[in-house]
């Protein structure tokens, strides 16, 4: 039986909201099997980027990065599905795009390495933080008609 309910985070950052990419990006997810289970477009704080971004707090860049990051709306998702992590990673293509395959979504869309369209969780465990962080109230939980379509 498939491990049908992991879930991952995300999230479009400000350079794909601002290029009208949102509904591409849902799109190639839903495509894929995943089922959207939260989605949200926020305009982060300052503190709640610190939070999230946390594990590069000592890198040169991080400043920059969330001064970017705050410059406009994030669009936040949550998907269910099988190895929703890795196969979301996957979809999404190196973190330098210009090391990205044609056909994922930073491969297809961006130039450089901090505007690189989108963020996702690298772990289960950190997309279960990445949600509890985003989406405090929780997510929604419900079949999906086509299920048997996609799972065996």
């Amino acid at each position: 039986m498939p491990n049908a309910a992991e879930r991952t985070y995300i999230m479009l950052k400000p350079d794909g909201v601002d290029r009208g990419l949102i509904g591409e990006i849902l799109a190639r997810f839903e495509k894929r099997g995943f089922k959207l289970i939260a989605a949200k477009l926020a305009l982060p704080s300052k503190e709640h980027l610190e939070k999230h971004y946390a594990d590069l707090k000592d890198k040169p860049f991080f400043p920059g990065m969330i001064k970017y990051m705050q410059s406009g709306p994030v669009f936040c998702m949550v998907f269910e599905g099988l190895d929703a992590v890795k196969t979301g990673r996957a979809m999404l293509g190196a973190t330098n795009p210009l090391a990205s395959q044609p056909g994922t979504i930073r491969g297809d869309y961006a130039l450089a390495v901090g505007r690189n369209i989108c963020h996702g969780s690298d772990s289960v465990e950190n997309a279960e933080k990445e949600i509890a962080l985003w989406f405090p109230d929780g997510t929604l939980q419900y079949r999906l008609s086509q299920e048997a379509m996609i799972y065996e």
